[in-house]
């Protein structure tokens, strides 16, 4: 499907008009899980997460048999402000470590039965450094966000983004803090794993970039524009495609959150279809899932990005579904329900 969007006025439009949860198909699901051959709540928040799940596929009894991973690599120019542990030709590498298999989101992808796609945005040209200006005119902003809804597979009953791109979680603390209030320290953290002076700049870029766009913050979708990156950018276009087939997504980490709260505070209830896969070990994810409203479904002190928690959570979801879907109900198999 292509994307219907050309400007970001539109793409505000089509977040506007995004379908919501089919309310029957929910009541059908809470109506089964009441029957299923378990005490009443005893699988605790997999029911929610079941019911929630055959909500928005509009079947009261759904299964997960394609779910999709998609990971979208950018590059960033604020990295010659000395933010990242790791330069940016590090992107392209594990782009090549992506396509090949080798990485740990290519394991987990294909441990949970996961389509796994790669889309590298532009890694020649990074971003605009965004102390010194916007990191990307509206056409570059549009046109990620486009390759990113473009990537979404119509047939996928899941979805994942992840993301790679050396800087980004600098663009990441810097659009929460320009989203949800606060400080460059507040909300900079080490990332790759950057010293304490590198994380020092850190904060001191983000103050830098928040005081020079301060007069467009208020717009979200702006917030994207000029402190986001293609990668960011792309993973939005993704969950906002999502939404418009009924797929519903698993969130990753720090960075895939933060696109997504451009969504959020563009548009109410725009995170409806979105769960949090996991609490990433960066330092400030707790604080924004906290602001998204999201409560994670995993804690494993995971820090690596391409949608590594998130796949992983593939299978809680998976098992959630297959409880609700293929328990017997009482009736079903001569149980006394007491």
């Amino acid at each position: 499907m292509t994307a219907p969007f050309s400007t970001l006025n539109e793409f505000r439009a089509i977040l506007a008009g995004q379908p919501g949860i089919d309310t029957a198909a929910e009541a059908g699901a809470q109506e089964r899980n009441g029957q299923l051959t378990k005490p009443p709540g005893a699988l605790g928040r997999l029911e929610d997460l079941a019911i929630w799940y055959a909500g928005w596929r509009g079947n009261p009894r759904p299964a997960i048999e394609a779910p999709q991973v998609i990971v979208f690599a950018g590059n960033h120019g604020v990295c010659a402000r000395g933010v990242s542990a790791f330069p940016a030709e590090v992107t392209v590498q594990m782009v090549a470590n992506f396509k090949a298999g080798g990485a740990a989101i290519n394991q987990l992808s294909k441990a949970f039965g996961a389509k796994m796609d790669v889309y590298a945005l532009d890694l020649d040209t990074p971003t605009k450094d965004f102390t010194a200006d916007a990191a990307m005119t509206e056409a570059d902003c549009v046109a990620a966000l486009a390759t990113g809804w473009n990537a979404v597979d119509p047939k996928a009953d899941l979805l994942v983004t992840g993301e790679m791109g050396i800087g980004n979680t600098t663009s990441a603390a810097a659009m929460s803090a320009a989203l949800f209030g606060g400080s460059g320290a507040e909300w900079a953290g080490r990332g790759t794993g950057v010293d304490d002076a590198g994380l020092a700049r850190k904060a001191v870029v983000i103050d830098e970039a928040l005081a020079l766009h301060n007069a467009a913050l208020s717009d979200p979708l702006e917030v994207l524009r000029r402190l986001g990156g293609r990668e960011l950018a792309a993973m939005a276009g993704a969950i906002a495609a999502a939404r418009a087939h009924r797929i519903p997504v698993i969130l990753d980490g720090f960075i895939c959150s933060a696109a997504a709260a451009a969504l959020a505070k563009a548009q109410d209830g725009a995170l409806d279809h979105a769960v949090a896969g996991h609490k990433s070990a960066e330092g400030a994810h707790a604080r924004l899932l906290d602001a998204l409203g999201k409560e994670p479904l995993l804690q494993l002190g995971l820090r690596l990005g391409e949608g590594s928690g998130a796949a992983l959570a593939i299978g809680v979801l998976k098992g959630a579904v297959a409880c609700h879907s293929s328990m017997a109900t009482f009736a079903e198999a001569g149980v006394s329900e007491g």
